[in-house]
């Protein structure tokens, strides 16, 4: 899979991940934690829009890359500029860019980011957000379309060779190891399919407690790692 045809499978895991309000909330104060308070911001891999919809109503000048089509005519009837591919917008003119759950579909993740980085204005960030640890690849990763889970060093290499300069990394999300890990060995032959009740409950309980332990567990081990570099 290229950066122009890193599409999705399992729409509805998507759908379902929409429950998760606290995980989503987080998600969208840790883009705007490291985003311009105005400028041009790209979501490589919007999905259903979650977190670009929010920061265009919240003013910034957001630019869409997703390539499936459905959910491009979505983000588009919304009123979002999306296109299928990176290489249809214009070389250095972001602000900041973020993908979120993206790279792990991707065959060459590294030429992916290269590309990204041309899109970006020189000294613009970028946010990585990717699964985290090949033994908690399951039915979930493979129904989606993973191809891999990271490890965090790992993943700095390659954004380092995408020619990116790193200045954070870490793990997050550390009780959801456990719980992914659970999943993993407890339902080997489930389909991958995420029951909503059980997201919903472990969002509203686990995940705020989850973020606590980040504290102290980051460094070592996490369901998801987090990469912050700049061109």
């Amino acid at each position: 899979m290229s950066s122009t045809d890193a599409g999705y499978t399992g729409a509805d895991n998507l759908e379902v991940m929409r429950e998760a309000f606290n995980y989503n909330a987080w998600l969208l104060r840790l883009i705007r934690r490291h985003a311009p308070s105005k400028g041009r911001v790209l979501d490589f891999g919007a999905g259903s829009g979650t977190f670009a919809l929010p920061l265009q109503r919240a003013g910034l000048a957001m630019s869409c890359v997703e390539p499936d089509v459905a959910l491009g005519s979505m983000l588009r009837a919304e009123g979002l500029v999306c296109v299928p591919a990176l290489e249809q917008l214009e070389e250095a003119a972001f602000d900041f860019a973020y993908t979120l759950n993206v790279l792990e579909h991707i065959d060459d993740d590294a030429a992916a980011l290269t590309t990204l980085r041309t899109k970006l204005k020189p000294g613009s960030r970028l946010l990585v957000y990717v699964p985290a640890f090949q033994v908690l690849y399951g039915p979930m990763d493979r129904k989606v379309g993973h191809l891999r889970r990271y490890r965090r060093l790992d993943l700095v290499r390659c954004v380092r060779k995408a020619g990116f300069t790193v200045e954070r990394s870490r793990y997050a999300d550390s009780l959801g190891f456990f719980a992914a890990l659970a999943f993993r060995l407890l339902r080997r032959e489930a389909t991958g399919e995420l029951n909503p009740a059980h997201i919903r409950l472990y969002d509203r309980w686990a995940f705020p407690l989850s973020l606590v332990l980040d504290t102290i567990a980051w460094p070592f081990f996490g369901k998801n790692v987090i990469v912050v570099a700049r061109r």
